[in-house]
């Protein structure tokens, strides 16, 4: 089932939880939802037995938020993330994406996707890379250029645009992938665990980066991690997932602030969600 028309507007699975001050974006609640789901369950059929992915999951994400989807290994947070990119078709419920079915919104290039891995081509450079969507597109040379040379100095790449993937490392890798995601300009960029092979170094600074870019673009970001200080440190609500069949557990507001830096992690604001995030992961095991 892939409903497209119709879902009425109301707020995710359970009351969203109010923590510290007031939302960094308290106007990105407004409106009709980004993204909005209803029931939503997925099955997969299997030789031996049918698997229950995910099991009525209500949502809604509003523009210019950023929303992480947080659980165990197994829980769904993927699935949830492909659905919406029209990569898995729900058996069960109704999801819009601006409105549209995922296979609309995919087609209108509603939304840029950031893989686990950079997955750049390795005979293509940088910029020929980060072009690929534009190529596909038929825009011309001369807007590609424009938007190529955009897309780098946004992710900090100026000057790399020559090299070939192999030449870089991999948080350069990952900008790539991002710019190129970004080179066509969607509204909406889903990302799955694009930092999570990557050292804690490295890390730390593209999620430094990463904020930084979402203030520039104001883009509404669904991100899927495991990390609960990175959940944590990025989001403006936190979405917290049960073990198969994915459920949402809990929906947690994220309020400190649009200035981050890292050391906000040693807050006491910061330990407090993040300790609330942790319980409701514990929680979420409790399901039958």
């Amino acid at each position: 089932m892939h409903p497209s028309e119709g879902l009425p507007s109301s707020p995710g699975k359970g009351s969203p939880s109010r923590t510290g001050k007031d939302s960094a974006k308290p106007a990105a609640r407004g409106g009709a939802p980004v993204i909005a789901a209803r029931g939503l369950d997925l099955v997969f059929a299997t030789a031996d037995a049918p698997v229950h992915a995910l099991k009525d999951i209500d949502l809604d994400i509003f523009r210019g938020e950023f929303v992480s989807l947080i659980g165990p290994s197994g829980c769904g947070k993927t699935t949830l993330l492909r659905v919406v990119a029209d990569l898995e078709r729900p058996t069960g419920g109704a999801i819009t994406v601006n409105g549209m079915s995922p296979d609309e919104a995919r087609r209108q290039r509603a939304y840029g996707y950031v893989f686990q891995a950079a997955a750049l081509y390795p005979w293509r450079t940088i910029e020929k890379n980060v072009a690929l969507p534009l190529e596909i597109m038929g825009i011309d040379r001369a807007e590609q250029r424009r938007r190529i040379d955009q897309g780098l100095d946004l992710v900090g790449l100026t000057g790399f645009g020559r090299k070939f993937p192999w030449q870089l490392s991999g948080g350069m890798q990952q900008r790539a992938s991002i710019a190129r995601a970004l080179s066509f300009d969607p509204d909406l960029l889903l990302m799955d665990e694009p930092f999570g092979a990557l050292d804690e170094i490295v890390r730390d600074h593209l999620n430094e980066e990463l904020l930084k870019l979402w203030a520039k673009t104001n883009k509404t970001i669904v991100f899927v991690t495991h990390s609960i200080p990175e959940a944590v440190f990025l989001s403006t609500r936190i979405v917290v997932m049960s073990p198969r069949p994915g459920k949402i557990h809990e929906i947690i507001d994220c309020d400190l602030g649009s200035e981050r830096p890292l050391d906000i992690r040693d807050t006491p604001e910061f330990l407090a969600i993040a300790h609330r995030v942790r319980e409701g992961l514990r929680a979420g095991h409790g399901y039958d």
